[in-house]
């Protein structure tokens, strides 16, 4: 597995080895020994999740501030564009956001560290994401940063405005957005 640095180095673009002929691919998604040697992270996951969705979707930018999760996310069909920007005040990259290309095509996948705020944009006509937690999904805990904080200035590769849930629709401001201590 390559690593590849991000803007913040606490996040990193993982591309894994693959392994292709005319018959198709073969690739080790995740391997707890590899990560841990290639990354120096030690993480255990504990929850699986799959979501599909259309061109124009955006999804987050969503935490958890009790019960924060690391999350390893890839892409299995489509593309997207996918950001992590730091809500961790002790952090020296703090407010700043790192983003990436992940497709099917490419096979990346990104590792987002508990204490980031996560979302992404879908580029392709649909995309099902794929990511991993390191925690547990706690609806009561969750947080979401308004996906447009002009403060953060996530430069989202958008032509027309996002297709929104009702809950992103309700995203906090920077300044409203709680934080991690």
């Amino acid at each position: 597995m390559q690593v590849i640095a991000t803007s913040i180095p606490d996040v990193l673009i993982l591309a894994p080895k693959v392994f292709g002929d005319a018959r198709g691919f073969f690739l080790e998604s995740f391997n707890a020994q590899t990560f841990k040697a290639s990354t120096g992270l030690d993480v255990q996951f504990v929850q699986d999740n799959h979501s599909r969705s259309g061109r124009g979707v955006l999804r987050g930018l969503h935490y958890q501030l009790h019960q924060p999760q690391g999350k390893l996310v890839r892409v299995v069909q489509g593309e997207v564009f996918d950001v992590a920007v730091d809500m961790r005040r002790q952090s020296p990259t703090f407010g700043q956001w790192a983003g990436a290309h992940l497709s099917a095509d490419n096979q990346r996948q990104l590792w987002v560290p508990p204490g980031f705020a996560h979302g992404f944009v879908v580029l392709s006509d649909t995309a099902d994401f794929l990511y991993k937690t390191t925690d547990y999904y706690a609806p009561q805990h969750e947080a979401c940063l308004q996906w447009n904080d002009p403060t953060v200035g996530v430069d989202w590769p958008l032509a027309t405005p996002p297709s929104l849930s009702a809950k992103d629709q309700q995203g906090l401001s920077w300044s409203d957005a709680p934080k991690f201590d």
